[in-house]
C-alpha cells in the first residue's frame, strides 16, 4: 500500500513534469508570422482578434509571434531558415521566390480567395507642412532639387511599387514610350539621396531624421506617419494616379508540416478574409475586399485611378526580371 508521504510525493513529481511539459505544449502552438515593414500595428491588433477567434472556436490558447523587414529581405530569411509558418508581403514575386525554392506550390494563389490578396494599398506622397516644393504629381518629382525618398526596391517591396509606379505613370502618357518611361525615372532616382533597405527606415529618414522633400509610401503608412508625427508637420498629396498593391499572403509548407501547424496557418489566413479581418485591414488604411468594410470609412480611400502590374508590365515575372535582378534596369538608372 502506498503512504500518503509516498503518494503526495508522486503527485508531486507529477505537477513537476505537468509544469514543464506545459510550456513545451504551447510552444507548439505559436505561429510565426513574417510579415513586411510596415504592417506592425496592423497585425498587433489583428493577431489579439484572431488568438481570441481561435480560443472560442477550439479552446486553445495561442501565440502569434511576428517578424517585420524589407520584404525581399524578409523572404530571404525565410528560405534560409526563418520558420515562419506564414507569409503576409505585399507582391507576388516575393512570395514565388519560396515556390522556387519547393517551400510552398507553385499553384499557392488558388489556395486562398482572390488570388490570396486580403486587402490592396497603392503609393501616395508625403510633403512637409505647406508644401514647399509644390509637389502634386509625378512629374514634379524629378524637378531639379527635390529630394525624394524611397526605399531600395531590390530589397523592398515599397520600393518596388513606386519605381514601377513612376515608370507606369510616364508610359502612359501621352505619346509615352519605353525610353521616355527609362529617362523619367533615371531623373526621379537621380533626386534620391539615401537608399534605406525597407520603408519603416524610409519613413525614419523622412520624418525623423527630416531628409528630402517627398516621401513615396504606403497607403497605410502615410496614415501611421500623421497619426505618429502630426499633421502640423506633414501633408499627404494624392497623384493623379498610382499602383494598385496587391498583398499577398501564403502558409509555408515545408515549415507547418514539420510543426503540425498547416489547420492553424490556414485559419489565421483565411480570418484576414473574414468580416473581422476586413475590418481590421481598413481600419489601418489597407484597402479592403470587402464593401461592407470599407463602407464604415467613407472617404479615407481616395478615388484614384489605379493600374495593376501585370497591365502595365505583362507580368510580375516580367517586371522583376527586367527591372530587379542584379543588372537589370534599375541597376542601370541608379549610380549612386
Amino acid at each position: 500500500m502506498i503512504s500518503s508521504f509516498h503518494f503526495s510525493r508522486f503527485i508531486l513529481v507529477l505537477g513537476l513534469i505537468g509544469a514543464v511539459l506545459a510550456p513545451l505544449a504551447r510552444a507548439d502552438r505559436t505561429l510565426l508570422n513574417a510579415s513586411y515593414d510596415v504592417t506592425r500595428e496592423f497585425y498587433k491588433e489583428y493577431n489579439a482578434a484572431f488568438i481570441t477567434h481561435w480560443k472560442e472556436i477550439s479552446g486553445e490558447t495561442i501565440v502569434i509571434n511576428q517578424s517585420h523587414g524589407g520584404s525581399s529581405k524578409q523572404v530571404r530569411s525565410v528560405i534560409d531558415g526563418l520558420a515562419a509558418d506564414v507569409v503576409t508581403m505585399n507582391g507576388v514575386p516575393d512570395i514565388d521566390q519560396l515556390a522556387k525554392v519547393s517551400l510552398i506550390p507553385a499553384d499557392w494563389q488558388q489556395r486562398l480567395p482572390h488570388d490570396s490578396i486580403p486587402y490592396t494599398s497603392t503609393i501616395l506622397f508625403l510633403v512637409r507642412k505647406g508644401n514647399p516644393k509644390q509637389i502634386k504629381d509625378w512629374p514634379d518629382l524629378i524637378k531639379e532639387g527635390t529630394g525624394v525618398i524611397i526605399p531600395n526596391p531590390k530589397t523592398s517591396g515599397n520600393g518596388r511599387y513606386s519605381y514601377l509606379a513612376a515608370w507606369g505613370y510616364a508610359l502612359r502618357q501621352p505619346g509615352g514610350d519605353e525610353a521616355q518611361a527609362k529617362a523619367f525615372v533615371k531623373k526621379l532616382f537621380g533626386n534620391v539621396p539615401v537608399l534605406d533597405s525597407g520603408g519603416r527606415g524610409a519613413t525614419t529618414t523622412f520624418a525623423q531624421r527630416a531628409i528630402g522633400d517627398v516621401l513615396l509610401t504606403f497607403e497605410n503608412e502615410a496614415a501611421l506617419i500623421l497619426k505618429e508625427f502630426g499633421s502640423d508637420g506633414i501633408e499627404v498629396v494624392v497623384p493623379s494616379t498610382s499602383v494598385l498593391a496587391e498583398n499577398p499572403v501564403v502558409w509555408v509548407d515545408k515549415v507547418v508540416n514539420k510543426k503540425g501547424t498547416e489547420k492553424l496557418a490556414k485559419a489565421y489566413l483565411e480570418y484576414l478574409f473574414s468580416p473581422v479581418g476586413q475590418e481590421l485591414a481598413a481600419k489601418y488604411y489597407f484597402r479592403p475586399l470587402d464593401a461592407s468594410a470599407l463602407a464604415h470609412y467613407p472617404g479615407r480611400f481616395p478615388a484614384i485611378p489605379l493600374f495593376s502590374v501585370p497591365e502595365v508590365f505583362g507580368s510580375w515575372e516580367k517586371a522583376q526580371k527586367i527591372h530587379f535582378t542584379d543588372g537589370g534596369i534599375f541597376d542601370q538608372l541608379y549610380q549612386k
